[in-house]
């Protein structure tokens, strides 16, 4: 049975955290949204993703439902992710549906990467297609082109994200455009598949540091609105994924071309 990472640990606490949380507010875990109406007026499914998220979190720390727990995390989320394309077909121009998509594509591809390393044998051998190489490559891929709309979304929506940036930091509006261009560099990294694990892990560590320097604070300051705490949680899960994905590149050189 293959030993628990950070990376899966973090995922893990971080999906117990959203489930608690969902089931507090009666709400459908953050990574979740936006929902149609026809669905948010649905309590019992709303208390049915909060559930999934708690089962899943508290597999994943758990050594013996840690298999299961991936793969059914990884299957709801894909499943999620093809039902959440529809913003792309409704608002094709519009850049926050590729964001809202990039989102769920990252939660995808972190899953999708620890089933592949958690995966029994029988997986391995019924599933090799999704458990092995060519699987760990399409997520990779799914990571690599969530980054490029998180990217965009820096530049499509400077006048959002300039004023995030803490106040005690200089130039807002050329750290938007800083952070945006590292997402894009490490999207082109990643999908060519060079520097690709300097770039997943500096991805990551950028991650962690907008759910430290910008939510965080806001939400300690118990001044946040729903919408902050919601980016909180998101920011999170979009972090802890990231970082499975980065351990993904384990053993590999820093600076290897490829």
């Amino acid at each position: 049975m293959r030993s628990q990472t950070p990376g899966q640990i973090l995922l893990g606490t971080t999906l117990l955290v959203l489930g608690i949380v969902g089931l507090i507010q009666g709400n459908y875990i953050a990574i979740l949204e936006p929902v149609p109406t026809w669905m948010a007026e649905q309590g019992a499914l709303a208390d049915l993703s909060a559930l999934l998220a708690l089962g899943c979190g508290i597999g994943l720390l758990w050594k013996r439902t840690a298999t299961m727990a991936a793969r059914v995390l990884a299957a709801f989320l894909l499943l999620w992710m093809l039902f959440k394309l529809r913003l792309i077909v409704l608002a094709p121009t519009v850049e926050g549906s590729y964001q809202s998509c990039g989102e769920t594509a990252v939660l995808v591809a972190g899953s999708w990467v620890l089933y592949g390393r958690l995966a029994s044998e029988w997986d391995r051998r019924w599933l090799a297609i999704i458990t092995g190489p060519r699987g760990l490559r399409i997520a990779r891929t799914a990571y690599g082109l969530a980054l490029i709309s998180f990217g965009l979304s820096h530049f499509a929506y400077l006048d959002l994200t300039a004023p995030l940036v803490p106040y005690w930091l200089p130039s807002h509006v050329a750290w938007a455009y800083f952070t945006g261009g590292a997402y894009l560099a490490a999207a082109a990294a990643i999908l060519i598949n060079r520097y690709a694990r300097l770039a997943a892990t500096l991805t990551a560590v950028q991650m962690g540091f907008f759910l430290v320097l910008v939510w965080l604070p806001r939400v300690a300051a118990s001044r946040a609105s729903a919408f902050q705490q919601g980016e909180f949680l998101v920011t999170w899960a979009l972090a802890a994924s990231a970082w499975v994905i980065a351990e993904s590149y384990s053993g590999r050189p820093w600076l290897a071309p490829r």
